[in-house]
């Protein structure tokens, strides 16, 4: 399984690229990623493949790890780029009573999801 880790920065110029290099500088890919700026600070989500070895490379280079989540990397979705389709699998995912934590958009056109309940959400993209 996937690692959603969050990771918090200052909010300047270098900040990401400080992620970037220690992750690459350990051979780790960013299968995805997500940032933004809150409140004066970056916060930035991203999916690795081993979240041990990312956690070990970020906080090696100094930087925070907030929080690590178990993701779920999932193929490219069909009809990802019609109207509607991410509404109306938000609305199921909510009728299975899922909370989503996070959700990006990862490399190759895939999605990352980290949930409350990451086994019922597999159950129900299988059946979507």
């Amino acid at each position: 399984m996937a690692t959603d880790l969050t990771i918090e920065v200052e909010d300047k110029p270098g900040s990401l690229a400080s992620i970037g290099e220690a992750l690459g500088g350990s051979g780790i890919n960013i299968e995805g990623l997500f940032g933004a700026s809150v409140q004066g600070r970056g916060i930035v989500h991203l999916c690795v493949q081993d979240g041990a070895a990312a956690r070990k490379a970020l906080e090696g280079a100094g930087l925070s790890v907030t929080e690590e989540s178990d993701a779920i990397l999932g193929d490219a979705v069909s009809g990802a780029s019609d109207p509607g389709t991410m509404g109306m699998m938000a609305r199921q995912i909510a009728n299975a009573g899922i909370n989503v934590k996070a959700a990006y958009i990862a490399t190759g056109d895939r999605v990352v999801m980290a949930t409350d309940d990451n086994a019922k959400l597999m159950e129900l993209m299988a059946n979507m």
